[in-house]
């Protein structure tokens, strides 16, 4: 599934394209996602409009309007959303294309149907879907007086913590792992058991993995692309992540694989002891 990174990555390619464009028109093939497509909000408040600003929240790309509604769009675990030539061929699965007017198209792709579209209509503050979401991680909200605060005296596993987007939002496994590893702390140690200089590198390492990874433009270990169709090299500074068996980078320990929260995680026994 794609996470923060990859989900900002793509923000970042379409941002440039999409920003000042029009929504000329709305051609919806599949609306059978994890909710349906909402076709008539579509065309009332999106189509024939202008995307005002693109952003991101949590794993939610986010496109304002000039009508004052937002499309929201979730990429479940296989959804893409890329620019595209129109006389490029559609590829299978696409299931809804919005036609730009700079002469391209904005096309969502979800081969498992996982993902969402949802239209925010004008003079809405409220969102059943970002309103219970926790902190950016990236922003200045998340830092170790706050997770000192939600780690409290939880005897859960600090990993699992970390994964519960009502506490911070868009880490997934991959990052959690590798941000871990690079804090030195065990993933299945209880949450509460942590000291605040502890957290303060934690807090430290989630920052700096996230930014690694932006910079890297994503992780892609399937089919991870961004807007322009472009993979991700993140999968290149990986130092613990589906590694296992092998020798950690640093102390030459097999990196091991466990499973928490039904999620595989891996970390190295001597690293993050």
């Amino acid at each position: 599934m794609p996470e923060l990174p990859e989900i900002e990555t793509i923000r970042r390619s379409l941002q440039q394209q999409v920003e000042g464009c029009r929504i000329s028109a709305i051609d919806i093939f599949e609306k059978r996602l994890r909710r349906p497509v909402p076709a008539g909000l579509l065309h009332r408040y999106i189509e024939n409009f202008v995307v005002r600003l693109l952003e991101r929240r949590a794993k939610y790309l986010l496109f304002t309007f000039d009508s004052g509604a937002v499309l929201i769009i979730h990429l479940g675990m296989s959804g893409r959303l890329g620019l595209f030539d129109p006389r490029h061929p559609l590829e299978k699965h696409t299931h809804v294309v919005f036609k730009l007017s700079c002469d391209l198209e904005m096309r969502f792709r979800d081969p498992r149907r996982f993902g969402l579209i949802a239209v925010q209509q004008p003079g809405r503050t409220s969102n059943v879907l970002l309103d219970h979401l926790g902190v950016e991680p990236l922003s200045d909200e998340f830092n170790a007086e706050y997770l000192c605060d939600r780690l409290g005296k939880s005897m859960r596993p600090v990993k699992n913590v970390l994964m519960d987007a009502t506490v911070v939002v868009g880490l997934g496994n991959i990052y959690v792992s590798e941000a871990l590893f690079a804090a030195k702390i065990d993933p299945c140690r209880a949450a509460g058991t942590l000291t605040r200089s502890e957290v303060d590198l934690l807090v430290a390492a989630i920052k700096s993995t996230l930014l690694q990874a932006i910079a890297a433009g994503g992780t892609t270990l399937n089919d991870f692309r961004n807007g322009r169709g472009e993979a991700g090299f993140f999968q290149q500074q990986l130092m613990v992540y589906q590694r296992q068996e092998q020798p950690c980078y640093l102390c030459g320990h097999s990196v091991r694989k466990c499973v928490l929260a039904g999620r595989s995680t891996f970390f190295c026994p001597s690293c993050q002891a």
